[in-house]
């Protein structure tokens, strides 16, 4: 007879098997209420990006939270008043594998979706890969900079 301990292990030896780089990424959620369909699919496309971008990793930590929480710690952190959607942080030091927070507003996630006519699943995958474009090196100031950020967040797009 199995026992639930061993049906537990068996279970992570096939998940560690089939995909064990998608364990360095984790999905947190402050919000109440809000999940997160396709979570293993999005975690692929969120390392891949990684992989071509040549961005080692450690960890990955995306939170997602509401518009008050996330001005709290753009308030907090950055000295910033207004809202944002994604706030991305990198723990690690120059030249090691990236360890890194990224706080993703859900509610300015959903506003933007509206305001871009966009799907709101494809917005935030967009602002998820905007979030690690960032820990690539990548800007988003200025018009040149904005510019390429998108292009870059359109091309992982269309291989998602």
């Amino acid at each position: 007879m199995i026992t639930n301990v061993a049906l537990s292990a068996l279970s992570s030896l096939r998940i560690a098997k089939m995909r064990p780089q998608t364990k360095k990424v984790f999905f947190h959620f402050q919000n109440p209420g809000f999940s997160l369909p396709h979570r293993s699919a999005i975690k692929v496309a969120l390392l891949r990006l990684c992989r071509r971008e040549k961005l080692p990793v450690e960890s990955l930590h995306f939170i997602f939270c509401t518009d008050l929480y996330l001005r709290k710690i753009n308030q907090k952190f950055l000295q910033h008043t207004d809202y944002t959607d994604i706030i991305t942080f990198n723990y690690a030091e120059s030249g090691l594998p990236v360890q890194a927070e990224l706080y993703i507003s859900v509610d300015r996630i959903r506003e933007n979706a509206k305001s871009y006519l966009s799907p709101f699943r494809k917005e935030l995958v967009r602002v998820m890969f905007h979030g690690l474009l960032h820990l690539c090196g990548y800007s988003d100031k200025g018009q040149k900079a904005a510019i390429q950020m998108r292009e870059k967040e359109d091309f992982y797009l269309r291989l998602k």
